[in-house]
């Protein structure tokens, strides 16, 4: 085996009405370099990574080694520096670019040759659905679903927009945001999101930014359940569209809200909230058009 790195992006699932189904990969990243070695050696160097476990309960290297053991094949030691610029447990899809970075270092180790696809129907598995994964796997806006065991997913032209995002101090457990969601919805209310969902992604499709940042605030599945969960939700965005926003949602599960912007009004928007809130990280980002990637000769 040679030295190889593995780089893959943060994810913010949901986009308001879609969700369990839509999500976009943004330009922060877990990344890991990865060197043969006689024993496990693990390094961290980011406060955004969770406390220093020996290598057996290490989360990315518990998931090499049960893919590794899916192709009845051992996963062989290893000295693995890990970095990352995701927050923990803010809505940006952190497990799920765990559960990559851990199929990426069984496929590279063990030369297992996953296809794609191979890596999809894993990392939803185990994850249990392909909102974050997909993604973090493939890069750009995609929307995915599981139908009959098949994880089926399409991607939509990356919008020509601006991501800011809102990143609080105190954490949410995605576990804790799910426990106020309702167990069943009516038919008409199901209907009704449903409706909203697909209008968003028309309006994402067709360039119509005005009308999908609409859409994505008028979401009944989950936001407004959990919206009394995530600090500053009304006030931001109700400033956020006050300084130009096209839309501001929930990233994930929360506690993290991202706005929308035209490219023109991103610096402006970040500069203004850096003052509104200054205890939140306020960051402008982009799309990453990459998913997860392996650095050869890292």
């Amino acid at each position: 085996m040679k030295s190889f790195g593995i780089r893959v992006p943060a994810s913010s699932a949901n986009i308001g009405p879609g969700f369990d189904s839509m999500g976009l990969a943004l330009n922060l990243y877990l990344t890991l370099k990865v060197s043969p070695s006689d024993k496990w050696e693990i390094t961290q160097h980011s406060p955004n990574l969770p406390e220093q476990t020996d290598y057996d309960n290490h989360y990315i290297i518990q998931v090499a080694r049960s893919v590794a053991a899916n192709w009845n094949q051992e996963l062989p030691a290893c000295s693995i520096t890990i970095e990352s610029e995701i927050p923990l447990a803010r809505g940006l899809g952190s497990s799920a670019s765990a559960i990559v970075a851990g199929i990426e270092l069984a496929d590279q180790a063990c030369n297992l040759n996953l296809t794609q696809e191979q890596k999809l129907e894993i990392g939803t598995e185990i994850e249990g659905h392909p909102d974050n994964v997909a993604p973090a796997l493939v890069g750009g806006f995609i929307i995915s679903t599981v139908v009959n065991d098949d994880v089926d997913w399409a991607s939509l032209q990356d919008p020509d927009l601006e991501v800011i995002l809102y990143i609080p101090g105190s954490d949410l457990k995605t576990e804790e945001a799910r426990s106020v969601l309702p167990e069943n919805y009516t038919r008409e209310h199901a209907a009704s999101a449903s409706a909203i969902s697909n209008v968003l992604i028309a309006s994402l499709a067709a360039g119509d930014y005005s009308l999908a940042g609409k859409m994505m605030e008028q979401d009944v599945f989950h936001e407004p359940y959990r919206a009394s969960m995530i600090p500053n939700y009304h006030d931001i965005r109700r400033e956020a569209k006050q300084q130009g926003a096209y839309g501001t949602v929930i990233s994930g599960a929360g506690p993290t809200m991202m706005s929308f912007v035209p490219k023109d009004k991103g610096q402006m928007i970040v500069a203004h909230f850096q003052e509104f809130l200054p205890d939140y990280q306020v960051v402008l980002l982009q799309a990453d058009h990459t998913g997860s990637s392996i650095i050869s000769n890292f």
